[in-house]
Order: C-alpha cells, then structure tokens, then sequence
C-alpha cells in the first residue's frame, strides 16, 4: 500500500478538496441554529415547541432526503445533486431571512426546505463522490479528510456566530449566511463524480433496484443501519441536552459552551484517526470499540462529581468518538457492495441515523419533563452503546461475490 499514490489523478484531488469544504460550508451553518433561538423567539415568537419540531423535520427531512439525493448523484453526478440540494438550502435560510417566516412558514423554512439541503450537501453525499474515486487501500482516509474539515467547521461557526449575533444581530447574520451557502454551491459544480474511464471499479449493468434487494438481503448491511442508528441519537442528545444537563448540575453556562467547543475541536482529530485505522484494520472492529468508548465516556461524565475538569474530559474523548464512526460505516458499505450506488446505500444508512437523531432529541425532552432529569436518556444512551458494540460484530468485511468475479 505504502508505494499506491494516494491521488490517482487531479480529478481526485479537485474533488476531494470541493466535497471538503461543501461539508464544511452545510455543516457550519447548520451547526448554530440553537444559537438563534432567543431571538427567533423575541422578534417572531417562536415558541420552544415550535423550535423543537423545527429541528426534528429537519433531522427527518435531512434524512429522507438523502437517499434521494444519493439515487441523483448515482446517477447523473455528483455536482448536480448537490447543487440542487443547494437552492433548497438557500431558499430556506432566505425566507428566515426575509420572511414569511412565522407559524408554519417558520416549519417549512428551518425544518423542510433547510432539512433538505442538509441531505444532499452534509457529509453523506459529497463523501459518497469522494469515495468513488479512490480504491480500498486509501478510500476511508480520503472519507475521513471530507469529515475532518467539516468538523472543523462545527469548531469556528459557534465562535463566529457568537460574534455577529452581538455585532450585527440575527437578520445580518443569516444574510451572511446565505452568502456563504452561494459560495457553496459554486464550489459544488466541481464535486465530480468519475466517468466509466475514471473509475476505480469496473461497470456493472445493476440496476437501483436490484441493488436495493442485494442491500436488504444482506445480513451485514442491515447490521449497520442499526448500529448508525445508535450514532445518531447519542450526537443528538449530546448536542441538544448537555447544555442544559451542566447548567442543572450547577455548572457555569460557558462549560457547556466549552464542552461543544472541545468536541467540535477534537472531532477533528478523531475523523482523521478512524480514517487511518480503518484503511489498516478491521473497521468492524473500530466501530465496536468507537461505541463502546462512547459508553464509557458518558458513564464517567454522569456518574462523577460535576466539576470543569470532568467536563473538559468529557468533551475532549467524546469528541474523538463524535464522528470517527462515519469513514468506517461508509468505508464498510463500499466495501462490500461497490461504489456505483454508494451514495443511495451510503443515504439510507445515513436516513437510520437521522432516525437516531430524531428520537435522541425527543426523548431526552421527554424523559425530562417526565422525571425532572436527563438521567434514564444517559441510561438509554449507555445501554445503545453496548447494544451498537455488539451488533457490529458479526458484519462481515469482504466484497460481495459479483465484485470478486467482475
């Protein structure tokens, strides 16, 4: 492996930089709505409910979109899928940003069209092109640099945001953002997927459905779906609640700011480690060990004393874990099944755990208006950890025999 180029040509690399900063650009963005909420609140009323559903459609709505988006760049490239999925993302912030944007325009603008355009430009579609153009031996460390740069992203927006919020208030704010979304989807033009002389695999005469069918029948694949689904509802419990968890254990408010801060940072750091270790060993076995971490993790957060130093502990580790799962999921869905519908494969893994997320935000708010506590959601949490370490045992790593004999 060590004298295989990593970059076969320069529609590799123009590619793998364009997904890299699609990602970062869809992810920045989407990273800070939970910044905004005071003043949706104060200048349109929105209600914390009517937030909340808000978020949910759009976790569902990024979801269900992905394998749709996934099936466009399968089959009539990349760049023209996300660039689609583009204006849904802009149209959405423009209609928060000019309005109508109240009521159930607020639901259509920040959950449908926004949730949409998070399905075709955050992480699994641009990563799924990436994937088609580099071979098993380097596929999950080129995977891996699209998410890293992304979750650089989840580091600087907050900071960002912060500041113009204070500086040029929330309606400024969103028009930079929209600014920045158009940037986005010109950089997306050049988001190539290969041509049949470009690519690393040889053409197959499969089609959508057949692949769908080989997909389901496939012990292994169904194996993943469950254990993303696990992924998403512990990242969106994490991002959605802990701020409030610490609050309520009589933390200051900048820790939680801190503990999103560090796990935006190190987020980086653990994409890029999982990259490199799937491309060396066993990615089933990563993945194990990746939600195992994370139970353990979130045992030693809410099992001892509150303090800053458990909470910069907490951050930092569960960081690493936040989205080291993502290179070796992908790279296990390629790796079995080929890359010619890897983006539709790669969605409807990516739509479990949007599922995930969905639940992981409701039933943390459930359980707290229930019970007065976060506490039986990090009981659910910890108990999906083992459940997800467990269940990715079994998958089976080798491609499926119509690769090995084409």
């Amino acid at each position: 492996m060590s004298s295989e180029k990593f970059i076969k040509n320069n529609l590799a690399l123009t590619t793998l930089i364009a997904a890299s900063l699609v990602v970062f650009i869809s992810l920045s963005v989407r990273q800070v709505f939970g910044m905004f909420f005071m003043d949706f609140n104060n200048d349109l009323g929105i209600s914390n409910t009517e937030f909340g559903l808000a978020i949910g459609i759009q976790m569902l709505g990024w979801g269900l979109s992905g394998p749709i988006f996934g099936a466009i760049a399968d089959k009539y490239g990349g760049h023209k899928a996300i660039i689609l999925a583009f204006v849904f993302y802009i149209l959405g912030i423009y209609f928060l940003y000019s309005g109508p944007n109240t009521g159930i325009y607020f639901q259509i603008s920040l959950g449908v069209l926004i949730g949409i355009g998070c399905g075709g430009t955050a992480i699994s579609i641009p990563m799924s092109i990436v994937g088609k153009h580099f071979p098993l031996s380097n596929r999950t460390i080129a995977m891996s640099i699209v998410t890293a740069v992304g979750s650089f992203g989840y580091f600087l927006s907050p900071l960002y945001t912060n500041y113009s919020l204070k500086s040029n208030g929330w309606v400024e704010t969103l028009f930079i953002f929209m600014i920045f979304l158009i940037v986005g989807l010109l950089v997306a033009y050049f988001v190539r997927s290969p041509n049949l002389n470009q690519s690393i695999e040889k053409n197959n005469e499969q089609t959508t459905l057949e692949a769908l069918k080989e997909a389901f029948q496939n012990k292994s694949y169904v194996l993943l779906i469950s254990g993303f689904f696990v992924c998403g509802f512990h990242i969106t419990l994490v991002g959605t609640h802990v701020p409030k968890y610490a609050i309520d254990r009589g933390l200051e408010d900048w820790t939680a700011a801190m503990i999103l801060s560090l796990i935006g940072f190190f987020n980086i750091i653990g994409s890029l480690l999982s990259g490199y270790l799937s491309s060396k060993n066993s990615k089933k076995i990563i993945l194990s060990c990746i939600y195992f971490l994370r139970g353990i993790s979130l045992c030693l957060f809410i099992f001892t004393p509150p303090s800053t130093i458990t909470s910069i502990i907490f951050g930092a580790s569960f960081g690493i874990l936040w989205l080291s799962t993502v290179p070796a999921t992908s790279g296990i869905v390629a790796h079995i099944f080929g890359t010619k519908y890897l983006g539709l494969l790669y969605g409807l893994v990516f739509l479990s755990h949007q599922i995930g997320s969905f639940f992981g935000a409701y039933l943390g708010g459930l359980f707290y208006d229930l019970y007065g506590s976060y506490d039986y959601a990090w009981y659910l949490a910890i108990a999906l950890s083992v459940f997800a370490a467990i269940i990715h045992l079994p998958i089976k790593e080798e491609p499926l025999l119509r690769l090995k004999t084409e």
